[in-house]
């Protein structure tokens, strides 16, 4: 990349991803920016027009000119980014880092004053045996393994101990939208037939057609209609313009499909006309058949099946507000809000952007964010608790990210949630019980009631009995954990 100067011709070959910021020198490109900016869609860049690094080509091969060099291009700006917000994140405290400083200094306390009021070192001695922090030591990484262990057999890597805790105590969400609360690719919505043209007969025809064509919506289409079990023919007399559309001959009829202009062209007429009400956001396909419009098909980002359940459990796990944030366009991106009734929608929102919502959020608690994309990269990183969908995401995030899912399903966060606080809950409980019974026998051993042998014996029967209890996070009932413990961060 090093070598790459501005003015450098490359060929940018179809499913590759550019490598430098640059031009379009080609009558047009068809380019999958969803992982730098959050538009689900894939987009017609015109001879001229500026590709981003990052971009990945979802058309025909094509020259680029490069602007830039790599080091100055948007996807090292990123990458800096991710840097810089890692830099400045506060390192995570652990349980027992919290409660090992006033053990400390409790236990200190105690055997220097046995000691120092009876004048018998023996005691003193006697408390330090029996308050040997073997609970702290122990039952909490036990209790954090065991967690860690469980969130991965869900399908969720969580990276550290402390990122398990900090995802324990999370009270505001922000996510983004494609990618993560939407399928991330383009799916058939509806079918606008014109000039008294079947529905299936349209979808049959434009399918078929698209069989020969290796665009990103050609596969999307015939998915659709092998799904609804059409038969479709093989196409003859294929002529494809990148990027504008294809034309040939089904079962002996002429069909062209692609942008208006030119199935106008082809048919040698008016296109389709636009739907009334075209959705925010949707990809509009128009088909034409023997020289007249037959109709319009409308490719959406559709919003994941599980996602509406999935926002249901994390506000009943304790998850106090859920913000939508996505560097997608404003109509689109509200759309989504208030479908799945979202506490606030930020849209058309850079990487920079996002972290400056991220840090604006954590002033009020620990923030979970959960992404995808490149351009989520910066945020994952800011976040109390970066969470990559890493399945089908940009290995960038999946790097900068606390935790990966490692399945394309979203309700398993609402699951590693609900791990991670029946976690915590257990972790603590074992600290508590431990410590409490700790010092008990410190009590006991000061007053002269227990032998520095006893007071050792003692400390390992409640050593013993917190590991045990610390196990119990390896299996159980995180919803019946989460329900008796209100929103399962109390001990």
């Amino acid at each position: 990349l090093d070598a790459i100067a501005p003015g450098d011709r490359l060929l940018v070959a179809r499913g590759a991803v550019v490598p430098v910021d640059g031009s379009i020198d080609a009558i047009a490109a068809v380019l999958d920016v969803s992982a730098l900016t959050g538009e689900p869609l894939p987009q017609r860049i015109a001879q001229g027009g500026a590709a981003m690094s990052g971009s990945v080509n979802a058309g025909e091969a094509f020259d680029l000119l490069a602007t830039r060099r790599a080091r100055e291009s948007t996807y090292a700006g990123i990458v800096r980014l991710v840097e810089a917000a890692q830099a400045s994140k506060a390192p995570m405290a652990r349980l027992a880092d919290r409660w090992s400083v006033w053990f400390l200094g409790f236990t200190v306390l105690l055997a220097g004053g046995a000691w120092i009021v009876t004048a018998d070192p023996l005691r003193g001695l006697a408390v330090l045996v029996v308050a040997t922090p073997c609970p702290l030591i122990l039952a909490v990484p036990v209790a954090i393994i065991a967690g860690l262990s469980r969130a991965a057999g869900s399908g969720v890597l969580v990276k550290s101990g402390g990122a398990l805790e900090t995802m324990a105590r999370a009270r505001v969400l922000l996510l983004d939208k494609t990618g993560t609360l939407t399928v991330g690719r383009a799916r058939l919505a509806t079918i606008l037939p014109e000039n008294d043209m079947a529905e299936e007969e349209v979808l049959r025809l434009a399918a078929s057609l698209d069989q020969a064509s290796r665009h990103v919506l050609a596969e999307a289409l015939v998915e659709a209609a092998t799904t609804q079990g059409l038969a479709l023919s093989t196409p003859l007399a294929i002529r494809e313009a990148p990027g504008e559309g294809i034309a040939g001959l089904v079962d002996g009829r002429q069909v062209a499909i692609g942008s208006a202009g030119f199935v106008a062209t082809t048919i040698g007429g008016p296109a389709p006309a636009l739907p009334q009400d075209q959705p925010p956001g949707a990809a509009l396909v128009f088909v034409g058949v023997d020289g007249a419009p037959a109709g319009v098909l409308v490719f959406e980002d559709p919003i994941r099946p599980e996602a509406p359940a999935m926002l249901a459990d994390m506000r009943r796990a304790g998850i106090g507000r859920i913000v939508l944030l996505s560097g997608d366009a404003e109509a689109p991106a509200q759309l989504v809000g208030r479908t799945l009734g979202l506490d606030a929608v930020t849209a058309e929102c850079t990487p920079e952007g996002k972290v400056g919502v991220v840090r604006a959020e954590s002033r009020a608690g620990p923030v979970m964010m959960i992404g995808d994309g490149v351009n989520d990269a910066p945020a994952l990183a800011a976040a109390s608790v970066g969470i990559a969908m890493g399945a089908r995401g940009a290995a960038a995030s999946s790097e900068a990210a606390d935790a990966v899912v490692l399945v394309d399903r979203l309700d398993r966060v609402a699951r590693a949630i609900r791990i991670a606080r029946r976690t915590l809950h257990i972790a603590r409980q074992s600290v508590a019980a431990g410590i409490g019974l700790s010092a008990a026998g410190m009590v006991a051993a000061a007053l002269g009631y227990l032998t520095p042998v006893e007071g050792a014996l003692l400390q390992e029967a409640i050593d013993v009995a917190v590991i045990l209890n610390a196990l119990r996070a390896l299996r159980g009932d995180e919803d019946g954990a989460i329900k008796a413990a209100g929103t399962g961060d109390a001990p």
